[in-house]
């Protein structure tokens, strides 16, 4: 395998498969499966999941709801999907911890680095939940930050789309798809992989990030096996 821990970045809206809003449970059974052949590769796994298949702070915001309060109901919504995604793992006979930015204690363990770290080195899957605990951060930037933390090796953003193209491929059918392409050329395109706030430092920390089809059996562990799947982007 290419990489001994990775940080796996799951937007909300993969879970809800074919469904308008919520969880999907077969959808959630899948990625476990994924994740777990992973698992019993020795690969190091955390997990951060947004939360926009039930609520988005920005969405709140734009219909005249205040940011703050929207922002913080988003980070509940990671902490539910969170939730269900541990139960999946369980299910899959993959040992896990949910971990919160925000105090939840009845459900969650706090956030704590070291804390976080020994479970990976145990073979636990770590889901960090609650964001980065801070209004107007997305959870892309609660991805990049937790990786650095964690020293990660990479972050895998599994998204429906098989990669980073010139233009939206669902819109556009001339829009082709790179597997390399370095961060400044990303910027100087405007390129949408993440958040501005969570690319740069990425960015800053030399950190590489490959965006894959997460939804395609067999993707995930293709990419830990260095196969060219996805988009790399790097320095």
């Amino acid at each position: 395998m290419k990489y001994n821990r990775i940080l796996l970045k799951l937007s909300g809206e993969a879970l809800m498969g074919n469904r308008q809003y919520g969880i999907d449970p077969e959808r959630l059974s899948e990625y476990a499966q994924e994740i777990k052949k992973a698992i019993d590769k020795g690969i190091e796994v955390a997990i951060v999941i947004g939360g926009g298949n039930i609520f988005r702070g920005v969405a709140g915001a734009s219909a005249g709801m205040d940011r703050v309060q929207g922002d913080h109901m988003g980070m509940l919504a990671t902490v539910i999907n969170g939730l269900a995604l541990q139960s999946a793992l369980e299910d899959a006979g993959i040992p896990t911890r949910l971990q919160s930015a925000i105090k939840i204690n009845e459900v969650a363990e706090p956030f704590i680095r070291r804390k976080a770290m020994r479970h990976l080195e145990k073979g636990r899957v770590v889901i960090f939940g609650g964001g980065t605990g801070n209004p107007y951060f997305t959870t892309d930037s609660a991805a990049v930050l937790r990786a650095i933390e964690i020293e990660a090796d990479v972050i895998l953003k599994g998204t429906r789309v098989d990669g980073i193209y010139t233009a939206d491929p669902e819109k556009d059918d001339n829009a082709t798809k790179f597997d390399f392409i370095s961060f400044d050329d990303v910027l100087r395109k405007g390129l949408k992989v993440m958040d501005t706030t969570a690319f740069t430092i990425s960015q800053e920390n030399e950190l590489p990030i490959i965006v894959f089809d997460m939804n395609k059996k067999g993707n995930l562990m293709k990419v830990l096996s260095g196969e060219n799947i996805g988009t790399r982007v790097q320095l």
